[in-house]
């Protein structure tokens, strides 16, 4: 943890070590949603950011890449097995409920309303529909020119990051026929 109230200043006033290779964060409310590779989402409660402590952790197969945390539940890429979501309303005893495999490696995630945009290396940008938990399915695409590595949702448009081509936006206004993106 680092104390940017004196942005001129920032010191560390923290530090939790996690077991493996830290890919991904996510902070809501006490709780940092950490995503350590082969270690899985690991749930560190950072209430008192002088002594963080892990109070939860779920497996993922593969490696855990990406999180992104809407209301109680952990949205996880797992690099080679796709979209894994987690149930963390306890953090202190995390739940699968369902995942969603894509052809491809995924790297990213983003989650708006009942949507998760993923990023498969190969592919594109997936469209998860996620209003249901338990059985989240896709309902769109888009194909990214090189590798998509990255993925922001900011109202209607989604920023891919492409590993070569740069950032593309699409327009993403209807989820289940993603726009032809552009190259900013």
């Amino acid at each position: 943890m680092v104390d940017v109230s004196n942005p001129a200043a920032p010191s560390e006033t923290g530090f939790y070590d996690t077991p493996g290779l830290m890919r991904g964060l996510a902070v809501v409310g006490n709780y940092a949603y950490i995503t350590d590779d082969m270690f899985g989402l690991r749930i560190v409660d950072v209430s008192n950011p002088a002594a963080p402590s892990e109070v939860g952790f779920a497996y993922m197969p593969y490696g855990a890449s990406g999180v992104m945390v809407s209301v109680n539940y952990a949205y996880v890429v797992d690099y080679g097995s796709g979209l894994r979501i987690v149930d963390v309303s306890d953090p202190t005893a995390p739940a699968e409920v369902s995942f969603y495999s894509t052809p491809g490696d995924v790297l990213a995630v983003a989650v708006a309303g009942n949507y998760a945009y993923v990023t498969d290396f190969d592919v594109g940008l997936k469209v998860v529909d996620v209003n249901n938990p338990a059985i989240p399915s896709e309902i769109g695409f888009c194909e990214s020119p090189d590798y998509a590595v990255g993925v922001t949702v900011v109202e209607n448009y989604a920023y891919v990051a492409d590993l070569h081509y740069g950032l593309r936006i699409v327009d993403v206004s209807d989820p289940t026929c993603p726009g032809r993106s552009r190259v900013i």
